[in-house]
């Protein structure tokens, strides 16, 4: 690729962007991530959406791992805002990832070298055009004792490549995963969201990611006073709900029309999915003047 890359507090080719076979993050998954989408204004200029939400997760996610972030938030934010026109990007997925990048076999990180890295590249729709077909995935989201739930870790998509993998060849466009209890959680990398008799409903946050669109559609959602709930969502609950759709950074809102063999709403979106997705599409591309305060231009 030709674009260039944030690392380790410099901007250099995509290529010269290397680690060490001993990484102890490629042995031991031992990093935080974001992603993180930059849109197209209707004013024409780029706008990165709920940024300084994502590096505050980010760096909140680098203290349940007990790393030490060698940058500020501020810092980070401006070499994302940099990178984006360096690289003449005004649509873009952003990933910046810190990650214990030192040479040491041995899953304690003491002393082990932090190295921050940040990528943004052209990203289109991750889960289709229209809506997808999920399958219930035979593997369960972490208990909440086995892991920090609220982080975002890389190691952690072990989890959700595992259930993506069984999903894919069973022919299905997705995964939900359930918890410990038999409980809705969420997809590998995106929260759920249900609709029965008009109220919309999200899995508590127990064992789940607090995914930044996740609150965003809460938030809209009770702006357009639709009544919202989180609660414990049964698969009987899920599988005999009127609509149902995902949200996420890279999904952004996907309508599901199917779940296992059950088809959801006749196999079409739904008028609240519809209503909110919408409305999530304007937000972001600073259409609605009330919510600009979550974008953050950078031309």
């Amino acid at each position: 690729m030709n674009y260039k890359v944030w690392f380790n507090g410099k901007i250099i080719n995509w290529e010269e962007a290397k680690i060490h076979l001993l990484c102890h993050c490629l042995h031991y998954g031992s990093g935080v991530f974001e992603g993180i989408r930059a849109y197209q204004t209707v004013d024409n200029r780029g706008a990165v959406f709920r940024l300084k939400d994502h590096i505050k997760r980010l760096f909140k996610s680098a203290k349940a791992l007990k790393m030490k972030i060698p940058y500020s938030l501020s810092q980070i934010e401006k070499a994302i805002l940099q990178l984006l026109r360096k690289n003449k990007l005004k649509e873009a997925y952003i990933r910046p990832i810190a990650f214990f990048g030192g040479e040491k076999i041995g899953l304690y990180p003491k002393d082990v070298k932090v190295f921050v890295g940040i990528l943004t590249v052209p990203f289109g729709k991750y889960l289709g055009e229209e809506g997808v077909k999920v399958k219930i995935s035979s593997f369960i989201r972490f208990h909440p004792k086995s892991v920090v739930s609220e982080a975002k870790v890389c190691g952690y998509y072990v989890n959700s490549i595992f259930a993506t993998t069984e999903a894919k060849q069973k022919g299905f466009d997705e995964a939900l995963l359930l918890d410990w209890r038999g409980f809705v959680a969420e997809g590998p990398g995106e929260n759920i969201f249900i609709v029965k008799n008009k109220v919309l409903m999200t899995p508590k946050l127990n064992c789940i990611l607090p995914g930044i669109t996740r609150d965003t559609v809460i938030k809209l959602a009770k702006d357009m006073r639709i009544k919202v709930k989180e609660k414990d969502i049964s698969l009987k609950e899920l599988k005999n709900c009127d609509e149902a759709f995902f949200t996420g950074t890279a999904a952004e809102v996907t309508p599901i029309f199917q779940i296992d063999r059950k088809k959801i709403n006749k196999g079409r979106e739904g008028e609240i999915t519809r209503k909110i997705r919408e409305t999530y599409e304007k937000v972001v591309r600073g259409e609605i003047k009330k919510y600009r305060f979550w974008l953050t231009y950078f031309d």
